[in-house]
């Protein structure tokens, strides 16, 4: 394996790694306190997808063993995309809720924020993806972008509305649709 790869993912698998914690720390308050807080079906949804997005993220960033060589500025994108996807993980699962009414209350009033930062990962995304070379670019197809133009739309849409089945219904379809892309791009990696 490239030594330059290696130490390149080092940084990048620390700063994932923080962001699964939060995740992981944040879901299991709702088992470590059951009647503490009420659990809000949208926002865990959100944290389920984003842990998702992460394994994702973890697994499709190893095609990156073939960039050669490295510069500095790939590196520094890199880190700024998981710092990215660290900060959507934040928002899922701050240190105290206090200050509003439950998960749903901080949710929807977080939303802007949330849905900003979700959307600005997908705008990277198409970076990162030309960093893999126009070659990896054209295998994703013209679904990919796509893809990635309604994400961004529907972010849109979810920073401004409080319509509880926008919500609904946009966390289920990004679940089922982030699994199905998984599944049917990425199920091998080469």
């Amino acid at each position: 394996m490239d030594p330059q790869f290696t130490h390149v993912r080092i940084l990048l698998g620390i700063v994932l790694g923080l962001a699964i914690t939060t995740l992981l720390k944040g879901m299991a308050r709702f088992v470590q306190h059951p009647g503490r807080e009420r659990i809000y079906w949208v926002h865990l949804g959100w944290a389920i997808s984003v842990f998702v997005l992460l394994a994702h993220f973890w697994w499709w960033e190893f095609r990156l063993i073939h960039l050669h060589p490295w510069s500095f500025t790939a590196y520094a994108f890199l880190i700024a995309y998981v710092v990215v996807l660290f900060l959507l993980c934040t928002l899922l699962f701050p240190d105290d809720i206090g200050d509003y009414r439950g998960w749903q209350d901080y949710f929807l009033s977080r939303r802007q924020w949330f849905f900003g930062i979700m959307a600005l990962s997908f705008l990277i995304d198409f970076i990162d993806t030309a960093i893999k070379g126009r070659e990896y670019f054209d295998s994703m197809g013209a679904e990919y972008p796509v893809r990635n133009a309604v994400y961004v739309v529907l972010c849109l849409v979810a920073m401004r509305t409080r319509s509880e089945w926008f919500h609904r219904g946009f966390v289920v379809f990004g679940l089922a649709y982030e699994l199905s892309w998984i599944y049917r791009l990425y199920d091998f990696v080469e």
